[in-house]
């Protein structure tokens, strides 16, 4: 803007500059011209009374006579007067002897003068040496031109006073141009400096600094052009918070969004990725952004209905199975997205995973399954029993009693798994209420081992039991802890083959129970321990059977651990035996039962 300053400036004095200079030539040649003229009246005057004074013949023809009238009636020195004879030879001049003076014939005044005219003439004297200006008349005898009078005046004064006239216009151009530059510069600068404002706002603004105004009181045509500038970036800012607010919504509701959503252009390229989906794909969002879907997606299916959406322009949900980065079921609804000009701009998918879903879906129609199979063996056995018994096995005393007996085993093992079912929903559906209070751990260890003791030494197994001191006092369900260890014990007495051992471990870390049940038995195989805590699945079913369980211990143990607020952990080598680890929360004190 300085130089748009500056060029105003220089423009304004230039066109002060020149209408100064245009003026002063024209006064100049005026006032000139006026000299010039004044003169000339002055010399044609004189030059006309001597011509009426010299034209007797008694006068112009005798020298003395000639030039004592031409003295009397011009005395002055300031004007020099020539009375020249027809044939050019001068007869009288005021400032020199006219013998000594050369030819006038060739003269252009004097030349008009012969021709009855008057006239003029300006030009270098070399008598004088300097400019002068000449006036001749004709003078006249009866009616013939018998010479002329000729008044001259030296231009000197003239010139000086056109010089000093010079001198003053440029020396006034000069204070005018200094004076105009301070004037011309203030005014510039009040006319610039709003526009440099304005520049300065509009430039912020481009820079999304909203907030700049533009601080002008002017009421005139610059005044109301900050006044719309101002009102532009009060708006602008208003509808870029209004946007912003809107993106940090939109950015929100989509960043937080489980479900996945992917907008592709109309040229089949991805514009836009939320979280969910970079997890869904296992591809960062700008290394997918502004790819082809069919490149990004890595799925040939979902770029198939992708494609679709886009070339039929309707809406429709599918179910898509990825493979990549690992196996998902997704549940996706595909939609164009329509301009407000009615046109067809891209497709936009949402992807909800439905991979756990399906799995639920799938475990609890194995559970029911489940629930069948194992209902089916006690009940089978039992309508076999009671049919042989109705058919007449009943006379036989021995064969009556160990028919009864199968039938009472199986109704308690038939009993034992609806308890179990039943308490494993209770447990799941967090309907068993926790009574918390202070539990000695190794206490209910005690007790829990006592229940499976007898099965222990019919096997002849080793149960070692951690030590009793220092004591362990836990804030929990005492039931649920019992339950749990009962369990685990339960399950790896009957894994265990004979003269093995099962071994129980406590440590208190960091406020947290650490409890381990360690048993030799025959282990689990790697691929089963990711399932080991699902209802009824047994490793080995056949020996799960013989020794009565109903494959919902481990599953039970896992929902009591959750309820109060502990981890589990597995770690087994088949063969050699299992290790179940248990963390507990709510240790109140390890040596001393707290008063």
């Amino acid at each position: 803007m300085t130089r748009f300053r500056m060029k105003l400036t220089l423009t304004i004095l230039g066109l002060i500059s020149l209408v100064l200079l245009l003026m002063g030539v024209y006064f100049a040649k005026v006032l000139e011209n006026s000299y010039l003229q004044s003169l000339h009246e002055l010399l044609y005057r004189e030059s006309r009374l001597l011509a009426q004074v010299v034209r007797f013949p008694e006068v112009f023809s005798h020298q003395g006579n000639l030039a004592n009238q031409v003295e009397q009636i011009a005395p002055t020195e300031e004007v020099r007067v020539t009375v020249i004879n027809n044939d050019g030879s001068v007869l009288y001049d005021s400032y020199s002897t006219a013998r000594g003076m050369e030819n006038h014939l060739d003269r252009p005044e004097f030349r008009m003068a012969l021709l009855g005219e008057t006239g003029m003439s300006r030009r270098f004297s070399e008598t004088l040496g300097e400019d002068m200006m000449y006036v001749a008349v004709p003078v006249q005898q009866d009616g013939k031109t018998i010479g002329a009078v000729r008044s001259a005046m030296s231009m000197r004064d003239i010139t000086d006073t056109i010089h000093n006239m010079w001198y003053s216009l440029l020396t006034g151009l000069l204070v005018t141009l200094v004076i105009g530059s301070i004037v011309v510069s203030r005014i510039s600068f009040s006319i610039i400096r709003p526009i440099e404002e304005i520049t300065r706002v509009a430039r912020n603004i481009t820079q999304r600094q909203f907030e700049s105004r533009v601080r002008i009181k002017a009421k005139d045509e610059i005044g109301q052009l900050a006044g719309a500038i101002n009102f532009m970036a009060s708006s602008l800012e208003q509808q870029m918070y209004e946007i912003s607010e809107n993106q940090q919504r939109l950015s929100g509701v989509l960043n937080n969004m489980t479900s996945g959503v992917i907008f592709i252009t109309e040229h089949r390229r991805i514009m836009l990725v939320n979280p969910a989906v970079e997890k869904l794909l296992g591809t960062p969002g700008h290394d997918v952004v502004g790819k082809l879907h069919i490149e990004a997606g890595k799925s040939f299916g979902l770029s198939q209905y992708i494609d679709r959406c886009l070339d039929k322009k309707e809406k429709f949900r599918q179910e898509v199975h990825i493979y990549y980065p690992q196996e998902r079921i997704l549940d996706v609804n595909f939609a164009p997205y329509i301009n407000f000009k009615g046109e067809s701009k891209g497709v936009v998918v949402v992807l909800h995973d439905i991979t756990e879903i399906r799995r639920l879906e799938k475990m609890r129609s194995d559970f029911v399954a489940n629930v069948s199979h194992e209902l089916r063996t006690p009940i089978t056995s039992i309508k076999g029993f009671t049919e042989t018994l109705l058919d007449g096995a009943m006379q036989d005393e021995e064969t009556c009693r160990n028919f009864l007996q199968i039938i009472s085993d199986e109704s308690e093992r038939l009993y034992r798994m609806i308890r179990d079912i039943l308490d494993l929903s209770k447990i799941e559906q967090r309907r068993i209420p926790l009574q918390k209070e202070q539990v000695h751990v190794q206490d209910v260890i005690t007790s829990a081992v006592a229940i499976v003791n007898d099965t222990a030494q019919r096997k002849n197994l080793t149960i070692t039991l951690p030590g009793t001191k220092p004591d362990i006092w836990l804030m929990t369900d005492r039931d649920c802890l019992q339950q749990i260890i009962l369990n685990l014990l339960a399950n790896a007495v009957a894994y265990t083959p004979e003269n093995g051992s099962v071994t129980i471990l406590t440590e208190v870390t960091h406020q947290q129970l650490r409890l381990q049940v360690i048993d030799t038995g025959i282990g689990i195989p790697e691929s089963d321990l990711s399932r080991i805590f699902e209802r009824f699945y047994r490793v080995d079913k056949a020996r799960s059977r013989d020794s009565g369980g109903t494959g919902l211990g481990l599953a039970i143990v896992k929902h009591l651990v959750d309820n109060l607020n502990g981890q589990i952990f597995v770690d087994s080598v088949e063969g050699r035996g299992t290790t179940f680890t248990i963390l507990l929360p709510g240790v109140e004190k390890f040596t001393e039962r707290l008063q």
